[in-house]
């Protein structure tokens, strides 16, 4: 079946999609990269975006417009990668969405709202559309997150020791492949979402990321600031448990910044660089993973990826891209594999991954108007095990 992904994480960057043939072969799922293209976003939408996100107060009207305008950016994403990637015959599109809340309270996630109405989608591109894939998970008692942890799972099975997968998004999560309890994955904390916020609030708006991670280079950690911000309770929460910018935004830096006078960006940067390195490091080495393969925008940050080598220490990191799946669109293929899954009727969830009760099927299914979805599998039909990068 020839899938698209699309991905539109923390980070509000642009949209991700990926396409791929999917099949399964003798219980294991075989993934083909067809490729991959970013989609930004159009016009002032990534800015009404950032403007409605918490701690922001919105409207019931901006929800309805976010909604709208997100789906007809989602849908010219797949058109895109209909046409350029698939050669006009894609038959399944799988959209993430973009997060707008994860209501959490005590460790506990109650709800979560993805916006993007599928429906542009299916009316663009004329494919089934699957969507609204993370409400499943936490209505079976689930965080609803990291669902990517499915794909890594299947993916590193087998590999020697503890593989640990590492996605270094807005949000930083590792899966735990392998290891005497059994798959582990959650949301370990900030990543680029507080270096970007750094950013947009040191430069007034001028800038709104750190290039290549210049500034951190440049900068010292500041060790008192270090402290304050390791000792933000989330991070003693036990797994699975996950966070996003109803924690980590503008007025959480604020705060944490506050007392510590005039400190040169660079230096604030050099040290939330220094905390996504350590708090990730920290969870490598309580899982005993033996190796990290990393993926994600965060790949791409010399600075951040230098310092969590030097706090992983022996521990060897490789990107995705060493194992044939792309750095920057491994989160786009893993909602590929997960919709995939879905129309064949068959679970897209890692039980001891996200907390939940049981296993489930995820999302919503929008009929395409040409390209219905396939027929789902018997029921109680096998779930594959595995997943080869083809």
């Amino acid at each position: 079946m020839r899938v698209i992904g699309l991905m539109s994480g923390t980070s509000c960057d642009a949209i991700d999609a990926a396409a791929a043939d999917l099949a399964i072969e003798d219980g294991t799922v075989v993934l083909t990269p067809l490729g991959s293209l970013d989609h930004p976003f159009p016009g002032d939408l990534r800015r009404e975006l950032l403007a409605a996100l918490p701690p922001a107060a919105t409207t019931m009207a901006d929800v309805c417009r976010l909604d709208t305008l997100l789906g007809q950016a989602l849908a010219a994403a797949a058109g895109r990668a209909d046409h350029d990637l698939c050669g006009g015959r894609a038959e399944l599109v799988v959209s993430h969405g973009q997060t707008l809340y994860h209501w959490t309270e005590g460790g506990r996630v109650l709800g979560t709202l993805q916006l993007g109405q599928p429906a542009w989608i299916a009316e663009r591109t004329g494919c089934t559309v699957v969507s609204d894939l993370r409400p499943r998970d936490v209505a079976a008692g689930g965080q609803g997150a990291p669902l990517v942890s499915a794909l890594d799972v299947m993916w590193l099975r087998g590999r020697p020791g503890v593989p640990v997968a590492l996605n270094l998004g807005g949000i930083a999560n590792i899966t735990v492949a392998a290891g005497g309890r059994g798959p582990l994955a959650y949301d370990t904390g900030p990543a680029n979402v507080l270096l970007d916020t750094a950013v947009r609030e040191l430069t007034g708006g001028r800038a709104d990321r750190d290039a290549d991670g210049a500034l951190a280079a440049a900068g010292t950690v500041h060790a008192p600031l270090l402290e304050r911000l390791l000792a933000e309770p989330y991070y003693t929460l036990p797994p699975p448990r996950t966070t996003g910018r109803e924690l980590f935004n503008a007025a959480y830096l604020r705060t944490a910044l506050d007392g510590f006078g005039h400190l040169p960006a660079e230096d604030v940067l050099a040290t939330l660089t220094e905390l996504t390195a350590r708090t990730v490091a920290d969870a490598v080495r309580g899982a005993g993973g033996t190796e990290v393969v990393a993926s994600g925008g965060g790949t791409r940050n010399p600075a951040l990826m230098a310092a969590l080598g030097r706090a992983l220490g022996g521990v060897p990191v490789r990107t995705s891209d060493e194992l044939g799946l792309p750095s920057d669109a491994k989160e786009a293929y893993a909602f590929a594999l997960l919709g995939f899954l879905t129309v064949l009727g068959l679970p897209g969830t890692v039980p001891s991954c996200t907390g939940a009760r049981r296993s489930v099927v995820l999302g919503s299914v929008t009929p395409g108007r040409h390209r219905p979805p396939p027929a789902p599998g018997a029921p109680g039909a096998a779930v594959p095990d595995r997943l080869r990068v083809a």
